[in-house]
């Protein structure tokens, strides 16, 4: 019988220990991963992005043909493998259609992206500020928003627009500069419900610096609706760099983006209606894309919005 008790015993001791939770993140890349959807959407976001980057590599070995090389005698020539890098066709002057769409997805996809990031420091920056210092500083930044927010969005850009050169890094500024409104408004809302919460006043009574609360407590809190909110930005902001370019102020050729090749496309429509196809679906799908993940993104990150 001691023996046996002592086998038990041994038995008993070698159980392994239970696991601890998972924490936010870990718990919303578990339930992200089960998503097929968002997850094939950001599958081909990522494809997307890795491609445009590559577009030197693509122009030198794959394709063997310059993004601004011009070839009269192939003006307008449909889609073909033979030769390759007219795959997607020849545009007006005999370029090739589909390394100007890989370099033109380089110049799309970073003023998407590089704008939605500076219009979210600029947004979380003022509204966490606003939020929680409240005063005149609130009172401002109100002001700023109410101004913004009475002229329409696409009427001022036009505006500022046409105050300066086209090209990527000042409609990177403009757009960000512009539309950092809604994002300092939700993130000063979501602020001024957290301030008066029971860990804020911790914070404050153990002697928490105003920095360390804005950046340690209240950021954190915010920042999964943030991401959410980041990745329907840069599709709302490739949305707005093909507007602008269609009226003449986005991107300005030689310098191609799928704004203004759509934009050119259109001209010569019943000529080569191939040139049109190409960058409008690429902008079709990289905008659903983001907007699919971007919805994902919040049923992972807040699971109460689930309906199951």
């Amino acid at each position: 019988m001691t023996a046996t008790a002592e086998v038990t015993l041994e038995r008993r001791e070698v159980v392994p220990l239970r696991r601890t939770a998972a924490g936010l993140w870990s718990d919303a890349w578990y339930r992200l991963r089960r998503d097929r959807v968002t997850m094939a959407a950001l599958a081909v976001i990522v494809l997307l992005i890795l491609v445009s980057l590559a577009a030197p590599i693509f122009e030198e070995l794959v394709f063997r043909y310059k993004f601004d090389q011009q070839d009269l005698l192939h003006a307008y020539n449909p889609p073909t493998l033979d030769p390759i890098y007219y795959i997607f066709g020849a545009d007006e002057i005999g370029r090739s259609q589909a390394v100007r769409l890989l370099y033109g997805g380089r110049v799309s996809l970073g003023v998407g992206f590089a704008a939605a990031s500076l219009q979210l420091t600029i947004g979380v920056g003022l509204g966490l500020a606003a939020g929680y210092l409240r005063g005149r500083i609130d009172e401002l930044v109100i002001f700023v928003i109410t101004v913004l927010n009475s002229i329409p969005q696409i009427f001022l850009l036009l505006i500022v627009a046409s105050l300066f050169a086209p090209g990527p890094l000042p409609l990177i500024g403009i757009i960000s500069v512009l539309g950092w409104t809604q994002i300092t408004n939700f993130v000063r809302g979501q602020t001024l419900s957290l301030r008066e919460r029971e860990f804020i006043t911790a914070a404050k009574t153990v002697g928490a610096t105003t920095p360390r609360v804005l950046f340690r407590h209240l950021l954190p809190n915010v920042m999964p609706l943030i991401i959410v909110l980041a990745a329907i930005d840069v599709g709302t902001i490739m949305l707005l760099e093909a507007a602008l370019s269609f009226l003449g102020l986005g991107i300005q050729p030689p310098i191609p983006s799928w704004g203004n090749m759509l934009t050119n496309a259109t001209q010569y429509f019943f000529r080569g209606g191939h040139l049109v196809v190409t960058p409008g679906f690429l902008i079709f799908m990289t905008v659903l894309c983001l907007y699919l993940v971007g919805d994902g993104l919040r049923d992972a990150l807040d699971p109460r919005l689930k309906t199951h």
